[in-house]
């Protein structure tokens, strides 16, 4: 082959694997990323804002379509942004968690376009993100609720997805209006979130109270949790809205 064809041949390979590494944790979760950096604030979501913004529904589209080839992190990172999404997508729509019957419409019966399938959040998370057996995802999805994990103002990324997961896992269990730690009588007031995927903890950490010792800050406290001397409790959901309202 002549020098200046094998020269453009080249080219072409290195253009075809560069734009197959577009993958949504290299660039289309910047959307994502500008929404929640733009209208929400420690956790509080600006609904009006968000409707108003029409680059939510481009990233929408975008959800619908994933690339074809993305490894274990880009995954999770895909399903863990989408999820979040389509959470503000459901109170766009009118839908709200704060009934029993609210929540059985906004995780059950209301079904979303993402990753080239028609899906309720329900299956999403039970179907789809914790068979990736990474109980930190528990505190990164959010469900537009008060007692929920905070949705945080950035977008979730497969480079930085362990530091991310680690992060928002720790604050959870260290949030004192989420998990609070009875010292004098060794009583542990867990979130509910705790109870309803005691599964997952336990398989990862032989307990509950385990997986929590390996977040908390007090050193101290670590080791009492960690040796099980703590009743769990397990605190009353919220499930008031996370944000300012329609």
């Amino acid at each position: 082959m002549p020098l200046s064809k094998r020269v453009i041949f080249i080219a072409c390979l290195l253009a075809a694997s560069l734009i197959g590494s577009n993958t949504y944790a290299d660039s289309d979760h910047k959307l994502f990323d500008n929404i929640v950096k733009n209208h929400v604030i420690d956790g509080v979501v600006d609904y009006p804002a968000i409707a108003e913004d029409s680059t939510f529904n481009q990233y929408l589209e975008q959800l619908a379509n994933p690339p074809a080839t993305q490894s274990r992190d880009e995954q999770l990172a895909f399903w863990i942004n989408g999820y979040n999404a389509l959470a503000i997508h459901g109170i766009l729509d009118g839908l709200s968690p704060s009934t029993f019957f609210g929540r059985i419409g906004y995780f059950k019966n209301a079904k979303y376009a993402i990753g080239g399938r028609s899906i309720t959040l329900n299956d999403l998370e039970r179907k789809i993100i914790i068979p990736y057996n990474e109980p930190r995802i528990h505190f990164a999805i959010n469900c537009a609720s008060a007692s929920c994990p905070k949705l945080v103002s950035y977008a979730y990324s497969a480079q930085q997805l362990d530091q991310q997961l680690d992060t928002v896992t720790r604050n959870f269990i260290n949030d004192s209006t989420r998990n609070r730690f009875d010292r004098q009588n060794k009583v542990a007031h867990l979130s509910k979130i705790f109870d309803w995927f005691k599964k997952d903890f336990e398989q990862h950490s032989g307990s509950v109270q385990k997986y929590v010792a390996q977040f908390v800050n007090d050193p101290k406290l670590a080791k009492e949790l960690n040796s099980e001397q703590y009743r769990i409790k397990f605190l009353k959901y919220d499930w008031s809205l996370n944000g300012k309202p329609l």
